[in-house]
């Protein structure tokens, strides 16, 4: 939870010094938070096919119908997801944190 509240901080704060950068970008934030949604999205479809499963859902062919094969499909596709956007953030973040060390550097 910590690093989410940092990423998502207002890097523009009042006690900032003029003339610094702003530090995060918006993409940045905005790829931190779809990949906690992301995730926290594949983490329920997860545990609801668990539940189902226990209650008896999939006897006789119940997971085929209705929204089942949708809530089976969002972890499939949202954890590989998620792990690109992860990545995305990381070389985002490195190569903003390069640029600032060679403008600091002259």
């Amino acid at each position: 939870m910590r690093i989410l509240v940092t990423v998502t901080k207002n890097p523009a704060s009042p006690t900032a010094a003029p003339g610094t950068p702003s530090g995060i970008s918006r993409l940045e934030r905005i790829l931190a938070i779809m990949i906690v949604a992301i995730v926290a999205l594949a983490l329920i479809c997860f545990v609801a096919v668990i539940v189902a499963t226990s209650a008896g859902v999939g006897a006789n062919d119940g997971f085929s119908h209705g929204i089942w094969p949708a809530v089976f499909f969002v972890p499939y596709l949202g954890l590989p997801l998620a792990f690109v956007l992860i990545i995305v953030v990381l070389v985002s973040n490195g190569m903003r944190r390069s640029r600032a060390a060679k403008a600091n550097a002259r």
